[in-house]
């Protein structure tokens, strides 16, 4: 666990009426700013840690990225006169995506997106659709496999344990295991933090592979599954109406309210198996 993941703050607990001094946990929450050839180009609000893995699965979410290919390096900034060079990171593209860099400003307004926020940076809605064919994964995965995953999951939760205050996401393998894991204030970090980390080591499509947010799903998170061909997307609590469709049109199984026993599928339910 990072030490920096939280910081330890003082409070004024309530309790029956009674007030005492007391010590507790909170999640860090501190800007990155991530750089293209040294231009500035976001800033995300996340907790501290997996910076690069988080802005590689950032930068795929956004389609700077679109195979391991178009990523050349990312590095903390080395600028001595620079503030918090330990919040920038500086990506250098390759590829068809380094000759793409001047449309990529070009497409894109400044903007600093907060932990809760998954794409604010793009111009109209229009540019959001999804530019590939549906994901076509055939496996199967069974009910009981199904629940049993929150808890494997919160039992990974580190953080956490120490703040309550973090979003989890999980990648788990076809028959359940935990693969990988990262926490955040912002549920869309901790996917990109997952993904970017498999996209770093040429691993992606993700297409034999399930993700578990916690929280609730979003058209964003959706779109962050299906961009890196994960064919199963659950979520502890609710989809809203546009995951919903979203799913639907690129063939991603959704699923919802995953707690105890029972879970909603929303779009594409033949991946789950009931005995």
């Amino acid at each position: 666990m990072k030490p920096d993941s939280f910081r330890r703050v003082d409070i004024t607990r309530v309790s029956d009426s009674e007030r005492t001094s007391n010590v507790d946990r909170a999640a860090t929450e501190e800007p990155l700013e991530i750089r293209l050839h040294d231009r500035p180009f976001a800033v995300v609000m996340r907790t501290p840690g997996a910076d690069r893995e988080l802005a590689a699965g950032f930068l795929l979410s956004e389609r700077v990225l679109r195979t391991p290919d178009d990523l050349g390096t990312i590095a903390y900034c080395t600028d001595p006169a620079a503030d918090h060079p330990e919040n920038i990171v500086n990506v250098t593209l390759a590829g068809n995506a380094a000759a793409e860099l001047d449309r990529v400003f070009a497409a894109r307004r400044n903007v600093t997106t907060n932990a809760s926020c998954g794409m604010c940076g793009r111009l109209t809605i229009e540019s959001l659709r999804v530019d590939g064919p549906p994901i076509s994964s055939d496996w199967t995965i069974s009910s009981s496999g199904i629940v049993a995953i929150p808890d494997r999951l919160r039992e990974a939760q580190v953080v956490f344990d120490q703040t309550g205050g973090l979003h989890a996401a999980g990648l788990f393998s076809r028959d359940g295991q935990l693969e990988g894991i990262a926490e955040d204030v912002g549920r869309h970090n901790a996917v990109d933090k997952v993904v970017g980390r498999l996209l770093m080591q040429d691993q992606l499509p993700l297409s034999d592979h399930l993700l578990f947010v916690s929280g609730r799903t979003s058209f964003e998170i959706v779109q962050k599954a299906f961009l890196a061909g994960i064919p199963i997307l659950a979520a502890v609590s609710a989809p809203s109406s546009l995951a919903i469709e979203l799913a639907e049109a690129c063939g991603v199984t959704l699923i919802g309210f995953l707690r105890g026993r029972s879970f909603n599928i929303y779009a594409c339910p033949d991946r789950i198996v009931t005995s």
